[in-house]
């Protein structure tokens, strides 16, 4: 990978370019779910496309990557839905997309695991006082960020199918990686750095997603979050950060080596 200053502006940008890169995602799960017969009724699509075409019965196959769809109508030919060319042109943008989003990923979990930095004190602080508005701050703040991730799966299942869902997901758990770092920062441990702040967030937001999803496959409802998926992933993120604030009062750093951050 890069080294040098390209390497430094990267580290310094890597959450900007793994954003980039799901957005960049995002807009290929929807074109390509655009090109594909609809979900809700893809006979009549079909049928659409092919007019002329008759057969005894109507068979769909798809495939996301590479993209691709036919129509057996039965008549012994199977007709292609989405032409070679749009076909290579759509994987062609998944490798730009995903190789995007692959270098951001990548460079966030190499500014994660670099140096602590400049260890701030807790001297002066009311820790007790800090602590209890970390976690009230924290628990509404993932309460709308669950909620939103919940209500965007919908829409990324209707429109982006199981690439969609995937993407969404990703994007849920980075966007709450970044939530809960900033938080922290500003209300979490001490004494701390700046890079424990942004391992706990990548904790918090990893196991809070995480026991949403595994929660909504237990209930049956997967691959649609109901609501109530927002005050479980809340209180999730009340007991991760309480153990984190509980680890730091032991003196333990948080490291990414286990689920709630390794002895360093």
């Amino acid at each position: 990978m890069l080294t040098g200053r390209a390497g430094s502006v990267l580290m310094r940008r890597a959450g900007s370019v793994l954003a980039l890169g799901l957005v960049a995602m995002l807009g290929w799960s929807l074109a390509v779910s655009a090109s594909m017969p609809s979900w809700y009724d893809p006979d009549r699509d079909c049928q659409q496309a092919f007019p002329l075409a008759e057969g005894n019965g109507l068979r769909i196959t798809s495939s996301s990557l590479p993209p691709h769809a036919t129509c057996d109508f039965g008549d012994g030919q199977l007709h292609q839905f989405i032409s070679p060319t749009r076909s290579t042109v759509l994987t062609i943008v998944f490798a730009l997309t995903a190789a995007l989003t692959l270098a951001g990923l990548y460079f966030v979990l190499r500014r994660l695991t670099a140096p602590a930095g400049i260890l701030r004190s807790a001297e002066a602080v009311d820790l007790r006082g800090r602590q209890l508005r970390h976690l009230g701050a924290g628990a509404f703040l993932t309460l709308l960020v669950v909620a939103l991730f919940a209500g965007a799966n919908v829409f990324a299942a209707f429109l982006g199918g199981p690439p969609g869902m995937l993407i969404v997901a990703l994007t849920a758990i980075a966007a709450l990686s970044a939530v809960a770092a900033a938080l922290d920062r500003q209300l979490g441990p001490l004494p701390s750095t700046a890079r424990d702040s942004q391992r706990r967030g990548a904790v918090v937001g990893c196991v809070t997603i995480a026991t949403v999803f595994f929660i909504t496959a237990a209930s049956g409802n997967f691959p649609f979050y109901r609501i109530w998926v927002a005050p479980v992933g809340a209180i999730t993120y009340l007991l991760v950060v309480t153990v984190q604030w509980s680890r730091a009062a032991r003196g333990v750093r948080t490291g990414l080596a286990g689920v709630l951050g390794a002895d360093e």
